[in-house]
């Protein structure tokens, strides 16, 4: 079987082409993808409610996990904003000056299984995060203890 001139001159420039066209679809990122701030703390808001909630109904096991998961939080926060736009000192120095305290109270009202340790613990956490957001400059973010549970697709009371 012959292949016309046109035809052959048609496959070669497909075969340049294709090549060239599929190597820009896939051009590789030079930078690693880095969580905004307001990410980070949407995620940190949802731990925050889910740990009141797991607190509330005795659910050591879930404030526990919620409690690793808002200390991964604030280390990313950390990480990835050591500065923040207008925040007058680092958040580098901000966030663990005001979680570190009332994170340590939690831990240990969780590792102790005791609900009015937890909820005096839990408040400092909250009344801490408005403190940090007040040196930061973002005072007008006000935390507060979750009112309705949100989550209604999840189960907090613990498994007997």
């Amino acid at each position: 079987m012959r292949v016309a001139a046109a035809d052959a001159a048609g496959i070669a420039l497909i075969l340049v082409l294709v090549p060239s066209f599929a190597s820009g679809c896939h051009t590789p990122r030079t930078e690693a993808y880095a969580p905004g701030l307001g990410e980070i703390m949407s995620l940190t808001q949802m731990r925050h409610s889910k740990l009141w909630f797991a607190g509330q109904a005795e659910n050591w096991a879930l404030a526990d996990y919620e409690l690793d998961e808002l200390e991964e939080g604030f280390a990313d926060a950390a990480r990835f904003h050591p500065t923040h736009k207008g925040a007058p000192r680092p958040l580098t120095d901000l966030i663990p000056e005001f979680t570190v305290p009332p994170l340590q109270s939690l831990r240990a009202a969780v590792a102790d299984q005791d609900a009015s340790a937890f909820v005096a613990a839990y408040d400092s956490l909250t009344s801490s995060c408005n403190g940090c957001h007040q040196a930061a400059g973002f005072s007008f973010n006000v935390v507060s203890r979750p009112t309705a549970n949100p989550y209604s697709n999840q189960q907090f009371r613990p498994e007997p």
